[in-house]
């Protein structure tokens, strides 16, 4: 588990992460809301103290147990499932800011329930992400979220709960003794890197590993973005690509928790953009429901790297914040099915609505989800000029 220290510390990074979010200043008088599992109490605290330290107005809401979610999801009524609380929307639509504490102390209690019930609530709760991504282009919301340990995550990992604490602790930077400048160290870093694959005039990318052969469209207007506050910890560097050229097959190596369900060895076969052929070693039924829960949920809203010399997460956390973001020997690619990120436009945030969006290749879906794979790849990048560039290789951009 953490220490005190540690958890004062990770708080003081979590602040530094909502404020790099947000392109808009905080100041006293802000609201934010910190939403946090039971298990995440003593750093909720910490960081509710913190909160009301600096003039903000939290708005603490603790998220369901294991009991709670197994209850709705599987004893709730369409109707209850599809409920949404009086005041909700215009909460949303006040927010300045939204703090994400995660510390499931489950996390398979949901694998006897049919994951349909919980697409269907993703979809009726999906205006809350519309309402943040509109917010958020506008400068007005800025939003961070971190893991705590425990020992639910600890037994699905393969580790002690000391094992799990310490990847966290390192990863995080919580035994130095300025985490925060850590952080600014590897923001500047990354910051090199995107300025180099922004530079590039990227028409698309081909993915190339044992069992991944893939190929991405860039896409008009798309930029390089990440290690953005947004998680802690995040080292991975991604578009939301243009999913209408999507090509080809991915194979996710990493197995995968959602929604109480173990997933392994995803293997996708994308033509014209849609994932046409969908299997899986273990969990094939729920990932074919997950990927038919609306019509974007079949297609491509992420494409990502992680450079191996940014990460020190060295080990399976069963938990997608560190999975992602896995450094181990030959870093990851992970691709997201589901949702684009907004924030990937390289044009005035501003201007994105939905009209732009849908005419640019941005996917819309109530789905996100990573699928990693950390297989030795190489990845190129073919110029709008024909020519051919290997941005990627054996964990490391090709970077100088």
């Amino acid at each position: 588990m953490l220490t005190n220290e540690q958890l004062e510390k990770y708080c003081d990074v979590l602040w530094w992460g909502l404020e790099t979010a947000r392109t808009g200043e905080y100041k006293p008088g802000d609201t934010i809301l910190l939403r946090y599992d039971a298990e995440a109490m003593p750093l909720a605290e910490i960081m509710f103290r913190k909160l009301i330290e600096k003039g903000i107005n939290p708005i603490p809401r603790m998220g369901l147990t294991p009991s709670m979610e197994k209850s709705f999801y599987g004893l709730g009524s369409d109707d209850q499932l599809t409920f949404i609380a009086s005041g909700e929307k215009e909460l949303m639509n006040s927010l300045n800011g939204l703090i994400a504490l995660l510390a499931p102390s489950s996390l398979t209690h949901l694998a006897e329930v049919d994951p349909s019930r919980m697409g269907k609530s993703a979809v009726a709760r999906k205006f809350i992400r519309d309402i943040m991504d509109v917010r958020e282009q506008n400068g007005q919301l800025g939003w961070t979220l971190c893991s705590c340990p425990t020992k639910a995550m600890a037994d699905a990992a393969g580790l002690s709960i000391e094992q799990f604490s310490e990847q966290i602790v390192k990863a995080c930077y919580l035994d130095d003794d300025d985490p925060v400048a850590r952080w600014k160290e590897v923001f500047d870093s990354a910051t090199k890197v995107k300025g180099w694959l922004n530079s590039l005039d990227i028409d698309t990318y081909r993915v190339v590993s044992d069992n991944v052969d893939l190929k991405v469209k860039h896409g008009e207007s798309r930029r390089w973005i990440g290690i953005s506050g947004h998680n802690i910890p995040s080292f991975e560097l991604f578009i939301s690509p243009d999913w209408r050229g999507t090509e080809g097959v991915y194979y996710a190596d990493q197995a995968s928790f959602r929604s109480g369900n173990l997933v392994e060895g995803v293997r996708l076969v994308f033509k014209d953009g849609v994932a046409t052929e969908i299997s899986a070693e273990k969990g094939e039924e729920f990932v074919k429901k997950q990927l038919a829960m609306d019509e974007g949920a079949a297609r491509l809203g992420e494409f990502s790297l992680t450079d191996r010399r940014f990460s020190q997460i060295d080990k399976f956390m069963a938990n997608t914040l560190y999975d992602e973001n896995y450094g181990g020997e030959f870093g990851n690619c992970h691709v997201a099915v589901g949702a684009s990120y907004a924030d990937t436009y390289g044009g005035d945030q501003s201007s994105l609505d939905g009209e732009l969006k849908k005419e640019l290749g941005f996917n819309d879906s109530a789905l996100h989800w990573d699928l990693v794979n950390t297989e030795n790849k190489k990845v190129y990048a073919k110029l709008k000029d024909g020519s051919e560039v290997l941005i990627y290789d054996k964990g490391e951009f090709q970077y100088e």
